[in-house]
C-alpha cells in the first residue's frame, strides 16, 4: 500500500494545472515537469519504446510474453488538473483506518469533509483515504489513473508468470480543457482498443457519454443617458436575460441526472453596449442534442426579429461549436471490450457500475479517432475541488483490474 501512496503523492505534489486561454500544447509549461518525470519512471520500471513528443504526449510499450496472437490493448490517463480550482502547493493528508466520521481538512478555515454531506465516504470506513488540506484540489483526476497504470505495468514486469499480450500506455496533457485527445497520434499508439482510467468510484465502467457543444451568444445594445433614454436605450444585459428566460428552467445541471441533458450557463459578462453569454449544451441522445442546439438558434432569431426595427441589424449573434460526441456509437460494435472489463471486475469481487458519463473523457474523442476507449474507475471522489479524496484501496483495486484485463485478453480462445 505504501508504494502506491508514495507514487501518487509524488505526482499530485507537482502542479500541472491546464489553461483554457492558452494556445500552446501543453497549455501550461509546468505540465512538462510531471511529463518528464513520467518518461524517466516508465523507463526505470522497464517499459520499452518510451517516447514523448513536442506536445508532451507520452507513449510506452510492455511487450507481449505469449507466443500466440493477442490483440494490442492500451491504457490512457491525463496528467493535467482542472483550472476550476487551484492545483498549486497541494499538501495531501493521509487518513488511516477511516472511522466513518468527519474529516477535518483545515482546522483554521473550518473546512470539513463530512459523510453527512458526502455520503459516499461511508463505504470506505476502515480504509486509508487521501484528502486535500482544504486549500487546493487533490489531483486524483487523473493522477490516480496514472498511478494505477504505472503500478500495474510495474507489477506485470515483476511477475512474468502472468501472461499478457502487447500493452500500450498513453499519458496526455490538457484533458481538463477538452484538448487531451486533440494531438494524440492514434496510428502511432497502434492499439486495437484502449481504456481510460479516469472514472470516479470503485466499480465504474462507462461507455456512454454526453454529446457536447459550446455556445457563445453576443448581445448588442445602445447606451444613452438614462435620463433621456426612453425609446432609445437598449440594454444588452437585459436582452441576455430575456434569452435565458426562454431556456427550459429545469434543464440545468443541478436539476438533472442520468440520461437527462441540460443547458449550463458558465459565463455572463456585460455592459449596456455589449453582453456575452457562454453556455454548454449536453445530451446523451443525438436527436435531442441537435434539438437543443436548434433551440438556441431559434431563441436568437426571435430576439433579432423583435429588435430588428429598433436596432437596424441583428442584435444577437450565436456561435455554436460541437466539442465531442457520445462514444456509445463507436463502442457498441465492439462490446466485447466492455465485457472483458466487466468480467475482470467480477472476478476480482468488484460490482461493476455501468452507467453513462455525465461529461466526457479523452476516450470519447479517441473512440471517434479510431481507438474504441471505454472508461474505468480510478477511485477518486469530488473532483475539481477542495473536498476531493481517493481511497487507497480503490487505487489498488484499479491496478488489479488493469492486470486482470491484460490477463483475460491474452487467454487462448
Amino acid at each position: 500500500m505504501q508504494h502506491i501512496i508514495d507514487r501518487f503523492i509524488s505526482y499530485v505534489t507537482i502542479d500541472t494545472e491546464s489553461d483554457p486561454n492558452s494556445n500552446t500544447t501543453p497549455s501550461t509549461a509546468k505540465q512538462w515537469d510531471l511529463a518528464n518525470k513520467l518518461v524517466e519512471e516508465l523507463k526505470a520500471i522497464g517499459l520499452e519504446d518510451v517516447t514523448i513528443d513536442e506536445n508532451a504526449y507520452i507513449m510506452a510499450t510492455l511487450p507481449s510474453n505469449v507466443d500466440h496472437e493477442v490483440p494490442t490493448i492500451g491504457f490512457v490517463s491525463h496528467f493535467d488538473t482542472t483550472p476550476d480550482f487551484t492545483g498549486a502547493n497541494i499538501k495531501p493528508q493521509i487518513v488511516k483506518n477511516y472511522d466513518g466520521g468527519d474529516i477535518i481538512l483545515n482546522k483554521e478555515q473550518n473546512i470539513v469533509l463530512s459523510p453527512n454531506y458526502f455520503k459516499d465516504l461511508l463505504q470506505y470506513k476502515g480504509q486509508t483515504i487521501i484528502t486535500t488540506d482544504g486549500t487546493t484540489l487533490l489531483g486524483a483526476d487523473d493522477k490516480a489513473g496514472i498511478t494505477e497504470i504505472v503500478t500495474a505495468m510495474e507489477y506485470l514486469i515483476q511477475h512474468p508468470e502472468i501472461k499478457h499480450g502487447k500493452i500500450r500506455v498513453g499519458f496526455t496533457p490538457d484533458e481538463e480543457i477538452g484538448r487531451g485527445a486533440h494531438k494524440f497520434d492514434v496510428k502511432k499508439f497502434n492499439a486495437d482498443w484502449a481504456y481510460t482510467m479516469d472514472g470516479s468510484q470503485i466499480g465504474e465502467l462507462e461507455y456512454e457519454n454526453f454529446n457536447a457543444a459550446g455556445a457563445k451568444i453576443t448581445f448588442k445594445g445602445k447606451s444613452v443617458h438614462p435620463g433621456y433614454a426612453k425609446g432609445k436605450m437598449i440594454n444588452s444585459m437585459l436582452i441576455a436575460n430575456k434569452f435565458l428566460s426562454k431556456l427550459p428552467k429545469d434543464e440545468v445541471p443541478e436539476r438533472t441526472k442520468g440520461y437527462e441533458g441540460f443547458f449550463h450557463v458558465h459565463h455572463l459578462n456585460g455592459t449596456i453596449e455589449e453582453t456575452t453569454l457562454e453556455l454548454i449544451i449536453r445530451d446523451h441522445d443525438k436527436n435531442k442534442f441537435e434539438k437543443r442546439k436548434k433551440l438556441v438558434e431559434k431563441i436568437t432569431k426571435k430576439i433579432n426579429k423583435k429588435f430588428a426595427a429598433q436596432f437596424g441589424e441583428d442584435i444577437a449573434t450565436a456561435e455554436i461549436k460541437d466539442q465531442y460526441y457520445n462514444m456509445k456509437e463507436k463502442v457498441e460494435p465492439v462490446m466485447h471490450i466492455v465485457d472483458i472489463a466487466e468480467k475482470a471486475m467480477k472476478q476480482l469481487g468488484i460490482k461493476p457500475i455501468i452507467k453513462p458519463i455525465r461529461g466526457g473523457t479523452d476516450g470519447c474523442q479517441l473512440s471517434y479517432m479510431g481507438l474504441p476507449c471505454p472508461n474505468i474507475f480510478a477511485g477518486g471522489h469530488n473532483f475539481h475541488g477542495k473536498y476531493e479524496y481517493v481511497p487507497v484501496e480503490s487505487m489498488q483495486k484499479a491496478v488489479e483490474v488493469i492486470v486482470k484485463i491484460a490477463e483475460l485478453t491474452a487467454e487462448k480462445k
